[in-house]
């Protein structure tokens, strides 16, 4: 009887996980969508407004510095009122974006929705792993941060096929609208399941139910070393990733006189790699395992793969594959370096400061995305192509150098002011 009684708890608890995680990769995959919610329309904006490449290119510098300085603020929301209240008025903001993007008088009216779109993603990540870290058992958090960097993927790889069909069929304003309808419809349906997303707030360092106030403040939450440790992981994560999410296809063109079709896809051939090994990753990455071995292994190889594509001349055929190679190498790293940062946070801050540690921790990558660009782009100009290679491969060992050093602080006790 009891062997039952028990079957059927581990029945429910899965179908709970499996519904919380896929509402939290929903709200991810949103959250992503509308980062490319605009880059598709930059032709149509050049054409409408008489805009050049680097005016439509500022606004994404808007959006993702917005983001980044609003993440530390979203993170107080999260542990202040919960991340399902934070998670709605992020999503309400990225709708919000859609419809200013519609409306869009001029491109200073365009710069407002960007800063707009920029606002509500800044809640995403503090929002959704303080979810994941609160509401998923832990036997499956491996897999809960696998599904949530699936997720992402998806939604980057959705964007930009629905907002130029849209744009090319029905103008670039019926674009805006329709993105605003896909938050509209993602905000109904975590509504709609809101019971799962709920949990009581609790005090930083031990992890107790409170009343009104979070017992660590921000500003010690500032003073950990591990923060900074784990700001400049994703930083240096991202800003790798950030030369080939704007320059991939005239990366390889440069380098490898492959097709405009092959380059412009090699993009997408990534993000494929990099979702399947997020899929292996949330299977090897567990809680108490090693996790800076797995980033280390997973970003090395992604480094040594990024070096190879600078200065071996591969064959046309295999550069495609090699990508995708990359991708998966990196993407193998995804939860065990979700878990990582959680494991040091649980240590250092107590379960009670997920929100603003993963606010202030994630706001690297929007950091790094926002430089790369501009670093890269330096590089391209100078006719320097093989090094923006080899600067996504410094920027993955910088990476792994920094995950050893968050790994040192999960093994101190929880520190209160």
């Amino acid at each position: 009887m009891s062997s039952t009684a028990s079957s059927l708890r581990d029945q429910s608890s899965l179908r709970a996980d499996a519904t919380i995680i896929s509402l939290v990769g929903l709200a991810h995959g949103t959250s992503h969508f509308f980062h490319l919610m605009i880059p598709p329309l930059f032709p149509f904006f050049m054409t409408e407004f008489g805009l050049g490449y680097a005016s439509v290119g500022t606004l994404m510098t808007i959006f993702f510095v917005v983001s980044s300085i609003g993440q530390a603020i979203a993170g107080i929301w999260v542990d202040r009122y919960g991340a399902d209240r934070v998670l709605y008025a992020g999503i309400c903001l990225l709708s919000l974006s859609g419809l200013l993007v519609a409306v869009a008088p001029s491109f200073h009216g365009l710069m407002f929705a960007a800063f707009v779109a920029g606002c509500g993603n800044s809640i995403f990540h503090p929002a959704d792993f303080a979810l994941i870290n609160r509401r998923v058992s832990a036997p499956r958090l491996g897999h809960a941060f696998s599904v949530h960097g699936i997720a992402g993927n998806i939604g980057w790889a959705l964007a930009p096929v629905l907002m130029l069909a849209t744009a090319a069929q029905f103008g670039w304003r019926a674009a805006g609208l329709a993105a605003a309808m896909v938050g509209a419809l993602s905000l109904t349906l975590l509504i709609w399941k809101r019971p799962l997303l709920q949990y009581e707030l609790k005090t930083a360092a031990d992890g107790t139910t409170r009343s009104h106030t979070v017992s660590v403040s921000f500003i010690h939450i500032l003073r950990q070393p591990m923060i900074w440790a784990a700001f400049g992981f994703f930083f240096f994560a991202t800003f790798g990733f950030g030369g080939l999410q704007n320059f991939a296809p005239s990366l390889l063109r440069e380098l490898f006189d492959i097709s405009l079709g092959a380059a412009t896809s090699a993009l997408s051939i990534y993000l494929i790699g990099s979702g399947c090994g997020l899929l292996v990753g949330g299977f090897l990455a567990k809680p108490g395992k090693a996790h800076e071995g797995y980033v280390a292994v997973a970003f090395g190889s992604g480094a040594a793969i990024a070096l190879a594509l600078a200065w071996i001349a591969l064959p046309t055929w295999l550069v495609l594959p090699v990508m995708a190679l990359m991708g998966f190498a990196v993407g193998i790293a995804g939860p065990s370096r979700d878990l990582l940062v959680r494991a040091a946070t649980k240590a250092r801050l107590g379960e009670g400061a997920f929100g603003r540690v993963y606010g202030m921790v994630y706001s690297g990558l929007d950091v790094g995305l926002a430089a790369a660009p501009i670093a890269f782009g330096l590089l391209l100009d100078a006719h320097q192509p093989r090094w923006v290679f080899v600067g996504i491969a410094l920027s993955l060992l910088g990476a792994i150098v920094a995950a050893w050093a968050v790994a040192q602080t999960a093994k101190s006790k929880i520190e209160t002011p």
